[in-house]
């Protein structure tokens, strides 16, 4: 008795559609908490300082050079 080598066929699967109305909470969320982050990194020292001495930029300084963000 022969046995066939090969399996079944494949059969294609379908990707979920997600609605664009329950992602898009979670995009809005996501671009303030990146458009905050930039800001930290970006433009948080001397006259758009929100608090007081240099502690957030010696936190981020690293990071602003990574970025390229002049700070000195």
């Amino acid at each position: 008795m022969a046995q066939s080598i090969f399996g079944s066929v494949a059969q294609p699967v379908s990707i979920p559609v997600i609605p664009v109305r329950e992602i898009l909470p979670y995009a809005v969320f996501g671009g303030l908490l990146l458009l905050l982050a930039i800001y930290f990194v970006g433009a948080e020292q001397g006259a758009t300082s929100m608090f007081r001495g240099t502690m957030v930029h010696e936190f981020l300084h690293d990071g602003r050079h990574l970025l390229g963000f002049p700070c000195h």
